[in-house]
This record gives C-alpha cells, structure tokens and sequence, in this order.
C-alpha cells in the first residue's frame, strides 16, 4: 500500500468519525511510521473560537500517567529509590496511617512504590467522586495530599497489595507524585520539565494550571465531560496532578515516545522490567508501569494489534506499535470517547496492516 493511500484511508477515517458526532468540538490525530517514513498530523472539529490546530498543546488525561512512570523510572536509575522500596520510606506517618484497610487489617506499609506503579496496590479510586464534586461545585478544590487523605476516610480498599489483577485508581499515581516531590524535593511539574521536557525540547509542553510552556502556544484544546468544558476549572489540578495533567500538541508527544522506544530516557534493561512486571487490567489488556499493553483474545482481539500505550478518559492515546515501528496518537477530548477511542485507533492499525 502507498503511503497516499494509507493516509487517504486513515484521514477520511478520522475525519468522518469526528464529523458524525456532534459532540466533538475538536480531535487530533498523530501517526508516524519509522518502517514506512508515514508521517500524518491531524485535526478536526467544528472548534471553538477558531478551527482546531494540528499544532495546538492538548490536554491528554490519564496519558500523563506514562510520564509519571518514566520519571519514577529515572529516579530507579539514579538510585534516588527503588522500585521495590515500601512507600512508608517517603511518606509521613500522617498521610501513611490507615492508608489501605482491607478485611480489617492495615496493609499501608507493605505497599511497594512498583503496586503503585502496575495499579496493585488495592487502593480506591478517588478521582471520580471527586470529580463529582467538582461538577456540582464547579469553585471545588482540594490539593493532591487532600485528595488522598479523602480517599482514605471516604473509600474502602479493593484487596491486599501486590496481587494478579490490576485495580485502576488515580490514587496510586497521586502518591508517586508526592514520591517524586519528596525525593527531589521540588514540586512535580518541575521535575517534569527538568528530567523530561527540557531534554527532549518539548518546549510547547505543560502542566494544567501548574506550569506554562517555554514556547509561545495557541490556547489549549476545550476538553469536554457532556457539555462541559473542564479546562478552567481550578480545581481539576488537584484531582489531576500527575495522574495525568500533561498538555503538548502531537508533535511534542511523538518525541516524548521515540525517546522511550530509543531508550533515550531510561535503559532497555529499566523498560522491559516496566513492561514485563505486570498484572491484568481488563479483558485483553495487562498493565505495567503507566503502561497499557494488548494481551491478544482469540478472534475478539488478534495478536496483529499486539502494541503497548496509554489511555485517557477524554479519549486521549498514545501508543506504540512494534510490528509496524509505528506510533498513533490522538485524542477526541470528549468523556464519551474513551472506550470508543481505543476501536478507532485498533481501526487504524487496520488500515496500516
């Protein structure tokens, strides 16, 4: 297949998806192809105040995850901590104390910073009751360590750390957060500009309500729950943090990913332990550290989508196909695609198999 006909049939795609939901106010769509030289940067939508923008930074949710994971990973390599170590080593005894009750009994100090890291820690998740907090009061805030102590108060554990099965909560990731600030004794956006951004000069690359990007930027994409638009809600900062809040245009995203796959940021050795060092999810899907990775289903979901990425709830991807040493990326900035965005990009693929 040519690449004018690969991109012909991954555009109108794109493009006819957006259009039939009226929903959808603006989408992007990133795909690059070191095997093939395919490159394809999209955007659609009716907009907001102007026509949405290839190069515009968009918000990508849970995506921001991947970061999180990566600079945990970097500090490994440094041997600031170790994936192994108990949070109890970072944490104060205020915020660790009653922190996971299960069956009555206290796991708190027996999680380890990697069932953070793979989702095991059995923690609940605090973001969407809180989340609906902020939808009833849109003036709502709380800080990270807020959120957490709420979870702890508010919400019962799912099972005792460092089992088989993932339990997916932004919980986990508000603590690697509070990790990393602790150990680099700095706030987190800026350990996420010094040990990523700056070194991959990804200079149109942010952190919601945190931080602002180096290079002059159009306004962010709206990112939308129903027919809300979520972006200036102060609030959200502190339910995000880094369980996500990473905006970049696709460009800047592509950068981050070839870096991983290149080993520019961590060593092969460092990444197959965050892959390899899983635990199932969902039907097939298995999740490493801040990584989502396609477990093949007979017939349902065929090894030929075989790939490892992230998601977001505003329908945010990131991913990385090794078969094809492909990387898609995009998001529909709209709740309602985020299962839905995970077909489109497997509909994609397809165009490229």
């Amino acid at each position: 297949m040519s690449h004018s006909t690969e991109i012909a049939a991954i555009e109108a795609l794109f493009r006819n998806q957006v259009r039939k939901d009226k929903k959808v106010r603006n989408a992007y769509l990133l795909v690059h192809s070191n095997k093939t030289g395919l490159h394809l940067n999209l955007a659609e939508g009716p907009g907001e105040n102007s026509q949405p923008n290839p190069q515009q930074p968009v918000y990508m949710a849970s995506v921001g995850k991947l970061f999180t994971s990566v600079i945990v990973a970097i500090l490994h390599e440094k041997g600031q901590l170790s994936f192994e170590d108990p949070i109890g080593l970072y944490l104060d005894s205020e915020l660790m104390n009653g922190l996971h009750i299960y069956k009555a009994k206290d796991y708190s100090y027996d999680i380890q910073i990697r069932h953070l890291l793979n989702q095991t820690s059995g923690l609940p998740d605090n973001f969407y009751p809180l989340f609906d907090k902020l939808l009833a009061d849109n003036d709502f805030e709380m800080t990270p360590r807020q959120a957490v102590e709420w979870s702890k108060k508010n919400l019962k554990s799912q099972v005792e750390p460092g089992g088989k099965k993932s339990y997916y909560t932004d919980t986990n990731y508000h603590l690697l957060g509070l990790i990393v600030e602790k150990v680099c004794e700095e706030p987190f956006h800026s350990v996420l500009k010094r040990l990523i951004f700056d070194p991959l000069k990804m200079t149109r690359s942010y952190m919601l309500h945190y931080s602002e990007p180096d290079e002059p930027v159009q306004n962010e994409a709206g990112f939308y729950f129903n027919d809300t638009r979520i972006n200036e809600f102060k609030g959200y900062a502190g339910l995000d943090f880094s369980g996500g809040g990473v905006v970049s245009p696709m460009e800047d995203l592509l950068q981050f990913m070839k870096a991983l796959t290149n080993h520019q940021l961590i060593s092969a050795d460092t990444f197959r332990i965050m892959c390899c060092d899983k635990a199932k999810l969902y039907p097939g899907w298995d999740y490493g550290y801040g990584i989502w990775q396609v477990r093949p289903v007979p017939v349902l979901l065929p090894s030929k989508y075989q790939s490892w990425g992230v998601l977001g709830a505003s329908g945010a991807f990131m991913f990385y196909h090794p078969e094809l040493e492909t990387y898609l990326i995009g998001s529909f900035n709209h709740q309602k695609w985020q299962r839905k965005c995970v077909r489109f990009m497997f509909r994609a693929m397809g165009k490229l198999l």
